[in-house]
């Protein structure tokens, strides 16, 4: 992810630039040598093409998770005589748009924000979806997800990938249950857990971090993401990541005040790190590790925390560390989620890149790479048992679920000179001891007039 997504930049880098780590698919002889021992009716609709045509993808995926791409289309390789070769480099995002202009990109693009898909569509750069990749999307995918993929002249570009989910809360199974603590259903009920934590004095409710290098402050967004979205509801997330509303409209200033009341409170931060000043200078991979010995019980952070915990950590309802979803404001069985995601677009046009593009968008591929474990799709026709573990299994089926509410992370959708820059340095400067007015007008007034 970019540094509100996935960490990636924090993996090892072998990568320099937009050449610097090419993962090539078969080539067509030996494609040709295996389809005899694979099963290809699943690649029937894709067709077979002769002389082994190749198709590109860039992105930002690298390292392991770049290795189980690649695996999850080698069978469609194989049935298609398509070679596919994937690039991942961490300078995909800055360099696309670079690529694009000078007729250099690659013929597909997995794209980690709906910010940078804009800029692409409005640069003219995307080729419409086509027919297969639209009724894909239709029966796979809910509105909002088709929606993100949608340039603003209505034109549908970029079916969606992966995903994952924001806002869950990590705590210890065993604490919860040896000092009959509930999982919250409420944030009135959550509030009430945390001041119960603080006031039994064993240790601070909170650990938090929001240190990240250059995007130091991205998980703070994260938290007011989350509750803007839960007191406020959908409508009014939707208008302040569009600026239809200001930064500093109540609704905002409400989300601030509620999280205040907890990152910033000296009796509920920073368990086993520290004092509230702390909470800036731990870096977020770190925060949520105090659970393990028993200095803090709560951690907010996205399913991909999952990676983070030390080795030999059982992560499990009946395991070492879980995590439940941050609840609403009344208790429902409805699930308000943020999260991210990646989609595919297209530079290019032929038929081969048009059968990549369909196969990316299905089904079939969201079963087969996430049988590979690590990552979860917001895909329907995905079986949540596929997933690696049960925390991304619980995750497919609340993304899969009708009466969820979806609504991607709000700072990707925002200007970056907001959602990569004052929005971040605001949450800094506000966790710092600055007022929340200060902190919401100087990001207000940080907004692009156009």
């Amino acid at each position: 992810m970019s540094p509100k997504r996935y960490r990636r930049a924090l993996l090892p880098l072998a990568a320099a630039g937009i050449v610097g780590l090419a993962l090539t698919g078969c080539t067509g002889d030996i494609a040709a040598g295996d389809k005899e021992n694979t099963d290809c009716s699943a690649y029937d609709a894709y067709g077979t093409f002769e002389g082994s045509p190749e198709v590109s993808i860039g992105g930002t995926i690298q390292d392991a998770e770049a290795d189980r791409l690649v695996e999850s289309w080698k069978d469609f390789q194989t049935c298609t005589g398509i070679t596919v070769n994937y690039q991942g480099t961490k300078e995909f995002e800055s360099q696309i748009s670079v690529l694009a202009e000078a007729g250099n990109a690659p013929d597909l693009g997995i794209i980690p924000q709906p910010g940078l898909f804009n800029r692409l569509v409005d640069g003219g750069f995307l080729k419409p979806a086509t027919k297969e990749v639209e009724e894909n999307v239709d029966e796979f995918w809910s509105e909002d997800w088709k929606g993100y993929g949608t340039g603003s002249d209505g034109t549908f570009y970029a079916a969606p990938l992966m995903a994952s989910i924001k806002g869950y809360v990590w705590y210890s199974p065993t604490e919860f249950e040896d000092k009959g603590y509930e999982i919250p259903k409420t944030l009135d009920e959550l509030n009430t857990l945390t001041k119960k934590i603080a006031d039994e004095g064993d240790h601070k409710p909170w650990c938090v971090g929001l240190g990240s290098g250059d995007a130091t402050g991205w998980p703070g967004t994260d938290w007011i993401e989350d509750y803007v979205l839960r007191q406020a509801g959908a409508d009014t997330y939707d208008k302040w990541v569009k600026h239809e509303i200001p930064f500093n409209d109540p609704a905002i200033v409400e989300a601030f005040d509620s999280v205040g009341e907890i990152i910033k409170n000296p009796d509920y931060v920073n368990g086993g790190l520290g004092d509230v000043a702390s909470v800036i200078s731990t870096e977020f991979g770190d925060a949520g590790l105090p659970i393990l010995d028993g200095t803090c019980s709560l951690h907010h952070q996205a399913s991909f925390y999952e990676g983070f915990w030390k080795e030999g950590t059982k992560v499990a309802s009946d395991g070492d560390v879980y995590a439940f979803l941050l609840p609403g404001t009344e208790a429902s069985d409805d699930k308000v989620v943020t999260g991210g995601g990646e989609f595919v677009g297209a530079f290019k046009e032929s038929k081969e890149i048009d059968a990549v593009r369909a196969y990316l968008s299905s089904d079939t591929w969201a079963n087969n790479r996430v049988k590979l474990g690590g990552v979860i799709s917001a895909n329907k026709g995905l079986d949540a048992s596929n997933a690696s573990s049960e925390l991304l299994q619980d995750s497919v089926k609340i993304l899969q679920d009708e009466n969820t509410t979806f609504r991607f992370d709000g700072s990707d959708l925002m200007p970056g000179a907001v959602g990569t820059d004052s929005f971040w340095k605001g949450i800094v400067a506000w966790v710092g001891g600055q007022d929340t007015k200060t902190t919401v007008d100087f990001i207000e007034n940080s907004w692009p007039s156009s």
